[in-house]
């Protein structure tokens, strides 16, 4: 490493990391992340960021979020790489239909929800739950403290299985296929 390389290095090593700005452009950037209820795995969800606050709705016709408690880990991802970019502590706090929070909410949820049908904001009120999350303290996990550990989650219990048969083919499976070199069957 040359002289001024080195020095440019330990410049921007001594920069302070702005984990707000940091965390704004991330929420803002990534339609994607991850909330962590305590003792439980991550679950992904869609979102939208306005007003300092990550918005998320959840229920019939929308994704599956489990039931939050008042405090959870909320995990941003780096929208270049996909990697864990920052874990930061959150409130949660459900917002009601009543409540002045629920407009400019939901407008933000429509406007980042793909394909969102004319109906949404009612069917939202009806049947969904609409979801403030609010970061608050230091990082648990940013750029230069992430841990050595691959934060690799076992696999959720599902009643999906793995086909040990293979389906019934009219005139069987056919003998020559890409890549091989068997013979055709002429």
């Amino acid at each position: 490493m040359t002289e001024t390389a080195r020095e440019a290095a330990e410049d921007t090593a001594s920069v302070p990391l702005n984990v707000t700005a940091l965390f704004a452009e991330a929420a803002n950037k990534s339609g994607l992340m991850w909330v962590q209820p305590p003792d439980e795995r991550a679950w992904p969800f869609w979102h939208a960021w306005a007003d300092k606050t990550v918005y998320a709705v959840s229920g019939p016709g929308e994704q599956t979020l489990p039931w939050l408690p008042a405090e959870v880990r909320l995990i941003l991802r780096s929208k270049d790489t996909g990697g864990r970019l920052l874990t930061v502590h959150a409130t949660v706090h459900e917002i009601d239909p009543a409540d002045e929070t629920w407009g400019p909410a939901t407008e933000a949820l429509k406007a980042a929800r793909l394909n969102a049908a004319d109906d949404a904001l009612d069917r939202w009120a009806r049947e969904c739950t609409v979801r403030a999350f609010r970061p608050f303290g230091t990082p648990l996990e940013a750029p230069g403290s992430y841990p050595t550990t691959s934060g690799a989650a076992p696999v959720p219990p599902s009643d999906a299985t793995t086909a040990t048969w293979r389906p019934w083919h009219w005139r069987g499976r056919p003998r020559r296929r890409r890549g091989n070199r068997l013979p055709d069957d002429g």
